[in-house]
């Protein structure tokens, strides 16, 4: 970059809402290529950590490592904790104690939690030698509840406050030097066994005389949460109830921390990615993933479809003399398939979802079934007649077209039955309906439609 060249506004790059510009990336790459450091930080220091991190996964191995090199001490917490996370166990195992305890040091006790939680056992200790040792203990005993429970994910940073306070009170004790939180939204209200009862927003606490009592402005949506509880399930809750922060308590209901809503929109997000992935068979990869690791995700789940394939073939060779009397059969067998799949694929996506965000549930099971089966009767009927009458127009076979229009119409009103019926099956065996179910419903909707338009045509063309 010359010395009459600007670096460009990443805000005017272009009219995106958010993220990185292709120019922008251009500019970095180009900066590491002639390995100007000042370019370098001039170029990234404006922009927001996930941008930075964004950047970093966008670019290959060997760019990712000449910028590290390059911009030394340009890379924080905030930055580590929006990397996907084999990217970032890799780059924590290449920084130096000294840069990994300024990465982490200002980060909150659950972004510490998030970054450390699969690291291995060496590298998650260079972690937790890098905080102040209060930090740590935090941090270890978030680390000692369930996974994807609320303990390990809450923040423990909070602002608690004696039920009996007033708003003059409350507005002393945050003007006074005690530390608070970088960023809060809620007053947690206690009683003298450090119970929580209630809270109150900051919004309210400034819009009251000083003598308001905290008690009488509570929120009406307070409530709480155990901190063994699934955090996908508190994520919900927060979206379901519109909270900004849902309190974490022990079994003594006394208050430990709190989720907030930016990390609730990531659980559901991150949730919502990982079905999306598990529909389309290709596990929880990211494009960073070098080629032996997508290979063997993508391994185990394309052996499931050669196996399901291989039913659907042995269903084929019991039709053989009829396929072998009528060729048209052969040229017409993908169609039912195929559009028995895709009907199939749209009811098991509806469930999937609707399983995952908890709006199906016993109470509304069989009307939802029973929708996607009439669902799946008239797209059917509306389809067979349109087979039909291509039956007639292509082969001049007026019994061909009604063989697969009938054809078509079972395996419609199948494929909605197994979309909605197999991932629910699954979800009360305690499988991932996400993880499983497309597999089942291929291979019955290829099954159920090859065998219902062969046979029919053994019957009634031979």
């Amino acid at each position: 970059m010359t010395d009459d060249q600007t670096i460009p506004d990443v805000a005017d790059a272009d009219d995106e809402a958010f993220g990185i510009t292709d120019r922008v990336v251009s500019d970095v790459l180009q900066a590491i290529d002639d390995r100007n450091v000042e370019d370098i930080s001039a170029l990234l220091e404006p922009l927001h950590p996930a941008d930075i991190a964004h950047l970093i996964e966008l670019i290959d191995d060997r760019q990712r490592r000449e910028l590290l090199t390059l911009w030394k001490g340009g890379l924080d917490g905030e930055i580590l904790s929006e990397l996907d996370e084999r990217l970032r166990e890799e780059i924590i195992a290449s920084l130096a104690p000294a840069e990994l305890a300024d990465a982490v040091r200002d980060l909150d006790s659950d972004d510490v939690v998030d970054l450390v939680e699969y690291l291995d056992e060496e590298q998650q200790e260079a972690v937790l030698d890098a905080l102040d040792p209060g930090d740590r203990v935090v941090v270890e005993q978030s680390l000692s509840y369930p996974e994807e429970s609320a303990g390990r994910h809450m923040q423990v940073e909070l602002v608690r406050a004696p039920e009996h306070w007033t708003v003059g009170d409350t507005i002393d004790f945050l003007r006074s030097d005690v530390v608070l939180p970088d960023q809060f939204y809620h007053i947690i209200l206690v009683d003298p066994r450090l119970k929580a009862v209630g809270y109150v927003t900051l919004g309210r606490v400034l819009s009251h005389p000083r003598g308001t009592k905290l008690r009488d402005i509570m929120e009406d949506t307070f409530r709480t949460f155990h901190v063994e509880q699934d955090v996908e399930e508190v994520a919900q809750a927060i979206n379901h109830y519109h909270m900004i922060t849902a309190p974490v308590v022990d079994d003594d209901d006394r208050i430990v921390g709190v989720i907030t809503i930016d990390d609730a929109m990531a659980f559901l997000e991150e949730e919502a990615e990982e079905d999306l992935l598990r529909l389309a068979g290709v596990g929880e990869g990211s494009l960073s993933d070098r080629v032996i690791e997508t290979t063997k995700q993508r391994l185990p789940w394309l052996a499931v479809n050669l196996f399901t394939a291989i039913m659907a073939s042995l269903v084929i060779s019991l039709f053989e003399g009829t396929i072998s009397s009528l060729v048209a059969l052969a040229v017409l067998m993908p169609i039912v398939a195929s559009m028995g799949g895709n009907a199939g694929t749209q009811s098991l996506t509806v469930a999937v979802r609707a399983l995952a965000t908890r709006d199906l549930t016993g109470s509304n099971v069989w009307r939802v079934i029973r929708r996607e089966v009439l669902v799946g009767l008239i797209n059917g009927m509306l389809f067979a007649v349109v087979m039909g009458i291509v039956g007639v127009v292509w082969f001049g076979s007026p019994m061909l077209g009604i063989v697969i229009g009938c054809a078509m119409v079972i395996n419609m009103v199948v494929a909605g039955l197994a979309g909605t019926g197999v991932p629910i099956v699954l979800e009360r065996m305690g499988v991932d309906p996400a993880l499983a179910s497309g597999a089942f419903v291929t291979t019955v909707t290829d099954i159920v439609g090859f065998f219902a338009f062969l046979g029919l045509a053994a019957i009634w063309l031979l």
